[in-house]
């Protein structure tokens, strides 16, 4: 069982994380509009671990949790309290952050918590969908590359089996150590180059509607238009939770002063537009991820497997050939 959990620690989902902290987000909301204290909140909500079991160790989120339940019981600023839990606790979820902007722009503006928190809760949900769609689409391209990388030691066992002495002339000849030398690098460039490429696809892009959530929670709270982007500005700036250009934000809230429709809810609609689009384009990294993924294997792995496997097979049955004719 301990190995189990071993394994599963060292291969975490990558949106996991993210769904903890959303259903976090989730629960506050409900205890909330139940009518719970928001200073008893943390503590009810943190009865249930974001740890995958009761029984296991404390991660670094539990004592984020911890660090802003002590805070809200004391009446300390929850945002502070969760950033600095942060820091102490390197390995804990980044999307704390967010957590931390959300409830300190909502306490600033007067903002119902509840309702921010709900919302915040959908945004994370959808980050967290984005990385799974993400993750599903490109476990093909990862495992075939991964294959791919293993077909030049495949060769050189494939030879020693059909009774060629290859392993002697990988280390005991000079055109042997020449392969050996020119496959590793080959291998290892096209390892690091197949890596660039599936981290590139796998970037996620579907916090760039944070910002606009986080002003449509300050304006929902009755902040004007320059007191909610100071309110936001501080909190991403203060939680680190990233920042933005203001250009999304400033178009939407220009659109709506000349309609005279309300600024929160558009704001809410073009965040979520902002995430489907983000999901569209991982959807389509991930799609291109297989067919880019082919530039490694021609340029660096099937030259390895060449050097590797086909030269030192070559040069063994030459010497075999050669040795019986003497």
């Amino acid at each position: 069982m301990q190995i189990r959990e071993r394994l599963v620690r060292r291969r975490p989902d990558p949106a996991a994380e993210v769904d903890a902290i959303a259903a976090l987000a989730e629960r506050l909301a409900v205890l909330l509009t139940a009518g719970v204290p928001a200073s008893a909140v943390w503590t009810h909500a943190g009865a249930v671990s974001t740890s995958s079991a009761a029984h296991a160790v404390p991660t670094d989120d539990d004592l984020v949790r911890d660090a802003a339940a002590s805070a809200a019981a004391v009446g300390r600023p929850v945002s502070s309290a969760i950033t600095a839990a942060r820091r102490a606790a390197p390995s804990s979820s980044g999307h704390w952050a967010v957590v931390a902007a959300a409830w300190e722009v909502a306490s600033a503006s007067g903002a119902p918590l509840a309702t921010s928190l709900r919302e915040l809760g959908s945004a994370l949900r959808d980050e967290a969908q984005l990385r799974r769609e993400v993750r599903s689409a490109l476990a093909g391209p990862i495992a075939s590359a991964r294959l791919v990388l293993a077909l030049p030691f495949i060769a050189v066992l494939f030879g020693a089996v059909l009774g060629f002495d290859t392993f002697s002339v990988l280390i005991g000849n000079p055109i042997g150590l020449a392969c050996v030398v020119a496959g590793a690098g080959l291998l290892w460039a096209g390892r690091q180059w197949s890596r660039s490429l599936t981290e590139r696809a796998t970037r996620s892009d579907a916090d760039e509607g944070l910002e606009l959530e986080l002003l449509a929670i300050a304006m929902s709270g009755g902040a004007s238009v320059e007191r909610a982007r100071r309110l936001v500005c501080t909190a991403l700036e203060q939680n680190g939770a990233g920042a933005s250009d203001g250009r999304a934000s400033g178009e939407v809230i220009e659109m709506a002063a000349r309609a005279g429709a309300p600024v929160a809810e558009l704001l809410r609609a073009e965040a979520a537009r902002l995430r489907r689009l983000a999901r569209a384009e991982g959807a389509a990294r991930a799609a291109a991820l297989g067919v880019r993924l082919m530039l490694p294997l021609g340029a660096c792995v099937l030259p390895a497997f060449v050097l590797l496997g086909v030269v030192p097979l070559l040069v063994s049955v030459v010497s075999a050939t050669l040795g019986g004719a003497v």
